[in-house]
């Protein structure tokens, strides 16, 4: 009895092995193979469970999910002689599992196959594009024959691409350089130009409030020089007038004048005679010499 039910159980534990090795099971997010000594016998994108021969046949599984790749930045020479950088990006499915099993195998293998073909796509398309091209609304435009080109491509391998994007486009490091010395010279020249053309017009200013000043000077010369002349004249005329009235002061009053300008200075020397006219008035105060009072 006892080896009756070890029989049994072995039996069950058997049966279930191989039950086990039999079943799998097809996530809806995954699409499998069944493998019979490394040869595709089946292929399965529904979900659910599904049989196998036990022991003898393997089942590989892929996603049927969308994946990102990120192949190496490639440079670019634009139709208009420019030289880019671009680093780009796609997203791609596996949309045939035998025949990506047949060419590519394993999920690994996919960068060396897809980013050389998108690489090259993005040199054609972007080789008859302008910079201008790239930076308008013509950008979704090549975005888009860039897609088509690659899936032309990728489609041996069973795969479609979803998207394919530039993320970045710069210029080379040493172009790059070049473009900020030619814009620095650039704008050196257009602040020389600038300051130039400030320096002619300050000068014209300065030029222009000179011949001003000139003219206002000489116009407030000739002003003060008729003021000053209608003056003397009018005090002249109030003076011939004041001294007309009375002669004889007029002739003492300009003979003191006349001995202050002669006598103030320490340093003058004057040899006279006591009865010269020049001394009359010291003599008499009515400057009448002594002959004339008798």
């Amino acid at each position: 009895m006892n080896k009756l039910l070890a029989v049994i159980g072995v039996v069950v534990i058997a049966i279930g092995i191989a039950a086990s090795s039999a079943l799998f099971i097809v996530e809806q997010t995954q699409q499998a193979i069944v493998l019979l000594l490394g040869k595709p016998q089946n292929t399965v994108q529904d979900p659910g469970l599904n049989f196998k021969y036990p022991f003898i046949e393997e089942v590989v599984f892929y996603e049927k999910r969308v994946l990102d790749l990120d192949p190496p930045t490639e440079r670019v020479i634009l139709a208009d002689q420019k030289r880019l950088d671009v680093d780009s990006y796609a997203r791609y499915r596996i949309i045939d599992p035998l025949l990506f099993y047949q060419t590519t195998r394993l999920v690994s293998g996919v960068p060396g196959k897809l980013s050389p073909i998108i690489n090259s796509s993005l040199r054609r398309v972007l080789g008859n594009a302008t910079l201008l091209d790239i930076l308008s609304t013509k950008r979704d435009t090549i975005m888009v024959d860039i897609q088509k080109a690659v899936n032309d491509a990728v489609k041996r391998f069973g795969m479609e691409i979803v998207e394919v994007r530039v993320r970045r486009a710069d210029y080379p490091g040493e172009t790059r350089a070049n473009i900020e010395n030619r814009m620095k010279s650039e704008r050196q020249r257009e602040a020389k130009e600038f300051r130039a053309e400030g320096f002619e017009l300050a000068e014209g200013i300065r030029a222009d409030a000179d011949k001003q000043k000139v003219v206002i000077l000489a116009e407030a010369q000739k002003e003060a020089e008729t003021l000053r002349g209608k003056g003397d004249g009018l005090a002249i005329q109030i003076y011939a007038d004041a001294f007309g009235q009375d002669p004889d002061f007029f002739a003492f009053y300009r003979s003191m004048q006349a001995y202050r300008k002669a006598l103030s200075s320490s340093e003058t020397t004057m040899v006279l005679s006591p009865n010269s006219d020049f001394f009359k008035f010291f003599n008499n105060i009515d400057g009448k010499s002594e002959a004339s009072k008798q």
